[in-house]
């Protein structure tokens, strides 16, 4: 396993770590009464049609959305997973939409990303399918989780640190999240990442709810495309730990990207709002605030090349 550390970066990721303690009104209302319960007799939606992925051209970038916070990005000669995760089940909280595709259409994968330990984002199912004596980058503490599943480097990055790997290059950036996958191990890191190749620069953020640091994010960084997260708002903890449709607008605007894609929806409910409604609200805010022609709102399954 290798291992990068820096002092700035443990700094950096104690500002960034969110308090754990559940809001005010987290009583007040039954996640397994109001989500849990109705979604075990909700039928998934969504198929699982083989993909038609293009020939990559050098220079161009191929996105493929899987769902949730899942993405196949594909350069002319490499082929990239970032959070990977085709579980029908959370522990018990159901898929609700299916996978774009079935596992085994997946092209032979290069270098697999992970941005935190969470169960929707670390599934080890799907990272045992996946590992093919390839490399996988985690933000630091998360390591012991994947380097038993078939990988043959697991390089741990700190915040603002940067990985060259056969002409990729990969940067941890700070988010406001937490990364405990479980109550005792709140030592794991978090993050975002941001992936350059061929000149073309893409930012997932993994989670996170809204803060300061994403301006920081866009200096230090030519942002083309924006990966960013839109659902759970509304957790049943009440913890503010995930940014709204309308941050996820004012995130995008302090970045200074392109192109906005949104993620984190309509996949699993991790929140009381419905399935539908943050990619209402954020089409509603994106033309009010006149970045609807930078939105593109991408299908599970299909690649779009960039």
């Amino acid at each position: 396993m290798v291992r990068q550390t820096s002092e700035n970066g443990a700094r950096n990721k104690q500002s960034t770590r969110v308090t754990l303690k559940p809001g005010p009104a987290w009583r007040r209302r039954s996640f397994l009464a109001e989500v849990v319960i109705p979604s075990l007799f909700t039928r998934r939606s969504g198929g699982d049609m083989a993909p038609r992925f293009p020939a990559v051209q050098p220079g161009q970038i191929c996105i493929t959305w899987i769902g949730h916070a899942s993405f196949l990005i594909q350069t002319h000669d490499r082929n990239v997973l970032i959070d990977p995760n085709w579980a029908k089940w959370l522990k018990v909280i159901k898929r609700l939409k299916q996978p774009g595709f079935d596992l085994h259409h997946l092209p032979d994968i290069d270098l697999v990303l992970v941005t935190h330990a969470h169960f929707d984002h670390l599934d080890r199912r799907t990272l045992r399918r996946i590992a093919a004596d390839q490399p996988i980058v985690v933000p630091i503490g998360v390591g012991t989780l994947v380097h038993d599943l078939g990988f043959n480097l697991v390089h741990e990055l700190n915040y603002w640190q940067t990985l060259q790997l056969d002409g990729l290059k990969i940067s941890l950036t700070p988010c406001h999240h937490w990364g405990a996958r479980l109550l005792a191990d709140r030592h794991r890191g978090f993050g975002g990442f941001i992936f350059e190749a061929n000149g073309r620069t893409i930012f997932h953020c993994g989670d996170s709810a809204y803060f300061p640091g994403f301006a920081e994010i866009g200096e230090r960084n030519d942002i083309e495309i924006a990966l960013l997260p839109i659902g759970a708002y509304d957790p049943p903890s009440g913890r503010e730990v995930h940014m709204n449709p309308e941050q996820a607008v004012q995130a995008f605007t302090e970045l200074h990207a392109q192109k906005l894609i949104p993620m984190h929806y309509g996949t699993f409910r991790l929140g009381y709002e419905p399935l539908d409604e943050p990619l209402t609200r954020l089409l509603s805010r994106a033309r009010e605030a006149g970045i609807a022609e930078k939105v593109l709102v991408m299908k599970e399954g299909e690649p779009v090349l960039l």
